[in-house]
Formats: C-alpha cells, sequence, structure tokens
C-alpha cells in the first residue's frame, strides 16, 4: 500500500489523531489506520484540532507543512504545554537539516512521503509501544492510586472497579489536576469524531466517580467545568 507526492486499553481502540491537510494522504492515512483497529480523528489545520488544540490520542501523524500554524509550531506548543503524545512527523522534506529539526522540536518518529502504509502502521505500532511505556508511571491523590498501563485502580488497600468510561474519565482529570477541564474537553478525551454522544455522558460519569470515591474528590466549576484540586 503506497501513497503519494491498540488498543492498549481492553475493550477500547487506540486513538490516533491524523493532521494532515492533503486529502488524499490523510484519507489513505486515516482508512489504514481505522482497518488496523483504530478509533481516527482526521482534521486539515492546526486550528481544527479536538480538545482546545491539545490532542486526546494515544498517536498523532502530524503533516509538517500545513496551512496557518505549521505542523512544527504546533508540535513546539504542545511539547512546551508538557502534552506527551507519540508523533510521528509527516514531510516532503528530505534533507538531515529538516529531520534534525522536527526531532528536536519535539517528533518522535519522521516519514517522508511518499511512503508505503505498511510502512506507517508500523512506526505507528511502535510509538504506541513507547508511548504505552511513557504512561506507566502512576498517578497518586491521596489515598487514591491509577496505573493506566495496568487499568488499575486502588483506594488504600482496596481495589475500586472503574468501567473504561470512568477510568479515562479519571485518568484526564488527575493528568490535569488543578485545571478546570470543561465538559467538551472530557468529551474529547473519552469519544473519536462521528460517535453518537449523549448529552448528560459526562455528568454521568463525574456521579458514578462521586460515588465510589466521595463527592469532595471532583469539585464542580458553575459554567466551567471540572477539576480535582491539588492536595
Amino acid at each position: 500500500m503506497a501513497v503519494g507526492n491498540s488498543r492498549a486499553r481492553p475493550g477500547d481502540p487506540m486513538r490516533a489523531l491524523i493532521v494532515e491537510d492533503d486529502r488524499l494522504i490523510g484519507d489513505a492515512v486515516a482508512t489504514a489506520l481505522r482497518l488496523a483497529g483504530y478509533a481516527v480523528d482526521w482534521v486539515t489545520s492546526a486550528e481544527q484540532v479536538p480538545g482546545h488544540g491539545v490532542p486526546a490520542a494515544d498517536v498523532v501523524v502530524l503533516d509538517i507543512a500545513l496551512p496557518g500554524i505549521s505542523g512544527l509550531d504546533l508540535l513546539a506548543r504542545w511539547r512546551a504545554d508538557g502534552v506527551n503524545v507519540p508523533v510521528l512527523l509527516l514531510t516532503a522534506r528530505d534533507t538531515v537539516v529538516d529531520r534534525v529539526d522536527g526531532l528536536d522540536r519535539g517528533g518522535d518518529d519522521y516519514l517522508i512521503k511518499p511512503f508505503d502504509l505498511d510502512e506507517l502502521l508500523a512506526r505507528v505500532r511502535s510509538l504506541v509501544r513507547r508511548g504505552a511505556g511513557r504512561r506507566r508511571a502512576l498517578l497518586e491523590h491521596r489515598d487514591i492510586v491509577l496505573d493506566p498501563a495496568a487499568m488499575t485502580c486502588s483506594r488504600g488497600a482496596a481495589a475500586v472497579v472503574l468501567t473504561r468510561r470512568e477510568f479515562a474519565v479519571l485518568e484526564l482529570l488527575l493528568r490535569e489536576r488543578g485545571r478546570v477541564l470543561s465538559r467538551d474537553r472530557i468529551e474529547d478525551s473519552l469519544y473519536a469524531w462521528g460517535d453518537e454522544i449523549e448529552s448528560n455522558a459526562v455528568q454521568v460519569h463525574i456521579h458514578h466517580l462521586r460515588r465510589k470515591f466521595g463527592e469532595e474528590l471532583i469539585r464542580t466549576v458553575r459554567g466551567a467545568g471540572y477539576i480535582i484540586d491539588p492536595p
């Protein structure tokens, strides 16, 4: 399969974000990733990235030459904000200087157009494995311990059973502890574009988490969203 000029959580597909303005390439990459079992979001500019510009994905395929904000500037912004999602850079530039610049800006891997889709999928799988290693660190808050890699949660000495969505909401709020997250931001992290979302889905997940951990864990900021306050 050529293009010219994980499931990391049980029962839940890996999420891939494609930022590529070439319609032919973007469609081919999106189709290949979906056939490989990924939930895929595809946008054509930096301004269209869901989650208010923060990629809610397990891996990103990012074109360098985007209209408006360039792919490298977008990547540099993510890294400056502490976003450590693995990023595969796509480019027609094949000089060593360009490749070094992309990697220095925070890219994890580099693929030059035209490329073979099988090679792209192999590189994506490699980045997903690296990303799983990055997420291995435990998330701890008071007596709550979350292990994103193992998908386990405990409170004190007792295990706490969470659904996939509850786990994802709690993980996001813990990673962004001290920041208010809007309902839209939380939804973006839970669902691929095109998924049908019930209007009260986030509120339901928050309600269930409060029942399991106490009302004080997640604070509602009226008109803004939800936050887990630092201890």
